[in-house]
């Protein structure tokens, strides 16, 4: 397992494990693979690029595209696909599904059946624990039914039963990991945690849905990629492994570390009606992936805490996507008139 490739490399997650995985490992060589939608973005990658320039090549395609998927895996001599790559917002996939059972589904196919072709060392997967639904007791064991509730979660679903597929039918060695909610470094702020503190940072209204009690799991970003590398190299072929930090926060407390992070009022919060399906709660059980070593490093307070700062220190990342139309274009459709007196 020396050559990786990362697809949706250039996107929040997948930027921050392809830079966490150069600067510990000094024989791997990666080559991000993606499609550079609006979520994928080059300056996710500027530093890696140049720090890392002779380990580290781009290619622009679509994960669908088996021709130029099966070319990059050629020519670069690729050994291990890590596949990032998705369309991942639980709102977009009420607006728009067929994007999602596209990608998610479809383009997971056809990594798989070039992991088959090609005989690699291993494909992993990554997936999210909202495949489990939501858990309003308890805690979701891998084991557990898949149950899902938005779009979304049914394409990740679709992509997880496919790897398994492989797995049994043709031997692929896939591994996947279902991570809660992360935080932190280049995540596009059209997700909770960097809108809030963007808007909050020009005063802007933070967009609450509902009364905020839904519980999520908030992990550091770089927590998930040290348990990402943890499953690719002492994972069992054929198993997946849940990814958290094992406890929750409700959103509406996270919006208020956020405010107090950066001194602002909590008058800011404006509550938003719902959006369908909302679901609740999701909780791991994450001692299967315990047992292999891992534990996470930052508790939500310091997660939290990091990524304020680090949005704080990087205007010029976020400033001009927010500042665009297609962004724009997003907001408006997302949360004009949804307003709760």
């Amino acid at each position: 397992m020396r050559n990786l490739m990362v697809t949706g490399g250039a996107g929040f997650i997948g930027s921050n494990f392809v830079r966490y995985m150069l600067k510990k490992y000094a024989d791997y060589r990666i080559v991000v693979y993606d499609k550079l939608t609006y979520a994928g973005n080059l300056d996710n990658l500027k530093d890696v690029a140049e720090d890392f320039g002779g380990r580290y090549a781009f290619v622009k395609g679509d994960i669908c595209d088996a021709e130029t998927v099966r070319a990059a895996v050629q020519a670069h001599a690729v050994d291990t696909i890590v596949n990032f790559a998705a369309a991942t917002h639980v709102d977009r996939s009420l607006m728009e599904p067929d994007e999602f059972i596209r990608t998610d589904v479809q383009g997971t196919y056809v990594l798989l059946e070039t992991a088959k072709a090609f005989g690699l060392e291993r494909y992993h997967q990554i997936s999210t624990d909202e495949v489990y639904g939501e858990v309003l007791d308890g805690r979701s064991k891998e084991t557990d039914p898949l149950h899902t509730r938005s779009p979304y979660s049914a394409s990740k679903a679709g992509g997880d039963l496919m790897c398994i597929a492989y797995y049994t039918s043709f031997d692929v060695p896939v591994t996947i990991t279902r991570g809660s909610n992360n935080i932190g470094p280049y995540q596009y702020p059209e997700k909770v945690v960097p809108l809030f503190i963007t808007n909050a940072i020009d005063d802007k209204p933070l967009p609450l849905y509902g009364d905020g009690s839904q519980m999520r799991d908030y992990q550091h970003v770089i927590d998930h990629c040290e348990g990402i590398d943890v499953v690719l190299h002492k994972g069992v072929p054929g198993q997946a492994y849940n990814l958290g930090t094992g406890a929750e926060t409700r959103n509406i407390d996270m919006t208020h570390a956020i405010l107090d992070l950066l001194g602002k009022p909590r008058t800011l919060i404006q509550p938003v009606r719902d959006r369908p399906g909302h679901d609740r709660r999701y909780a791991l059980d994450v001692s299967k992936i315990r047992a292999l070593g891992w534990e996470p490093g930052h508790t939500f307070k310091e997660a939290i805490a990091l990524t304020v700062r680090w949005y704080v220190d990087n205007e010029w990342w976020w400033r001009k996507i927010k500042s665009g139309e297609h962004y724009q274009e997003y907001y408006r459709q997302q949360y004009a008139g949804r307003e709760v007196k």
